[in-house]
């Protein structure tokens, strides 16, 4: 069947609007962090989770209940704790010694969007109850197991710093964040607007919902239907597959590298690329779109050895080595 990607082109730019209107909403409380922004409506647009690593203090909280206050829908925050427990997150069965039933108190998990905020806080139990909502959609109270309603993303923040009393995500929770993003200061300009705009007993800047659930599910099937040529899908998995084997594409940094990415990473990178197209307004995706999503999909997916820690080589480093080696078609 022939794809008629100016159709498809027609398509992005109707409904792209939508997303102006959302992007015009959300800078009335955010200055800069178009990098955030541009990411946390990638997640939107892909039905996946992102993972947000900054300071404290450069908006990861404000940006994501902003982007919530204007979606209609559900959003709950919550503040992952050391004596969190998993019944605080997903919820549990409540005794009536009345009539001696259990009736089902469900928790905040039960959202459209879920602020997992500083989730390296959370003990382990509470990661894994996190980790099956976020993987199966789904969650399991005694004998029965809830879905969770569509759209249902989990944004979780976490602090580089001040690791005291911490417990660092396992490997496997990790990759189920389709994106991990390092939000770095603001520029001079940047914050001089910031000074004038926030710095006030209360700002009182109110943000109105401009999309709701079903024009975001909308928007989705256009992502999906974004095409992707054969030769681009050929890049990713090589990109992919040189995590794994460098020296299958001459790359000496076999020894800097524990483990590569998952076949995960080939999928994420891929719908991660439509949707950056999506949001450059095309119908097609390029190898420009895998480059600049790229970094994003694989820095926590690409396990760097002692060695590469010995040489003060992180998973960026290595992951832009093989972007800018890799053939691009």
């Amino acid at each position: 069947m022939a794809i008629d990607v100016r159709e498809i082109a027609a398509k992005v730019e109707k409904e792209r609007a939508i997303l102006d209107a959302l992007r015009q909403e959300i800078r009335k409380v955010l200055v800069g962090q178009e990098y955030l922004l541009e990411r946390l409506l990638l997640a939107l647009l892909t039905n996946n989770h992102v993972l947000i690593e900054g300071v404290p203090g450069l908006a990861k909280t404000l940006s994501v209940t902003t982007l919530a206050r204007t979606i209609q829908a559900s959003f709950r925050r919550i503040q992952f704790t050391p004596d969190l427990l998993p019944a605080d997150l997903i919820g549990t069965l409540i005794y009536n010694p009345r009539t001696g039933e259990f009736t089902t108190k469900k928790g905040p998990i039960f959202a459209n969007i879920v602020l997992a905020d500083e989730i390296n806080r959370a003990p382990a139990k509470v990661q894994s109850a996190l980790l099956e909502a976020m993987q199966e959609r789904q969650v399991t109270i005694g004998e029965h197991s809830y879905a969770l309603e569509e759209p249902f993303m989990v944004l979780a923040t976490q602090n580089p710093i001040e690791q005291e009393g911490t417990y660092p995500l396992p490997e496997a929770q990790v990759d189920r964040f389709m994106l991990k993003l390092r939000v770095t200061y603001p520029t001079k300009a940047e914050e001089h607007q910031i000074l004038k705009r926030m710095a006030r007993s209360s700002p009182g800047i109110d943000v109105q919902p401009v999309i709701t659930p079903e024009e975001i599910l909308r928007l989705r099937r256009v992502v999906d239907e974004i095409y992707m040529d054969d030769k681009v899908e050929d890049y990713i998995v090589n990109v992919v597959e040189a995590t794994r084997y460098p020296a299958r594409y001459k790359l000496d940094i076999g020894g800097l590298i524990r483990y590569g990415a998952s076949p995960r990473a080939s999928i994420y990178l891929a719908l991660a690329a439509r949707a950056h197209a999506f949001l450059q307004g095309k119908g097609y995706v390029t190898p420009q779109d895998v480059k600049s999503v790229g970094p994003d999909v694989l820095r926590h997916r690409v396990i760097v050895s002692y060695e590469a820690e010995a040489e003060e080589k992180t998973s960026d480093d290595l992951v832009q080595r093989i972007f800018d080696t890799v053939e691009v078609p």
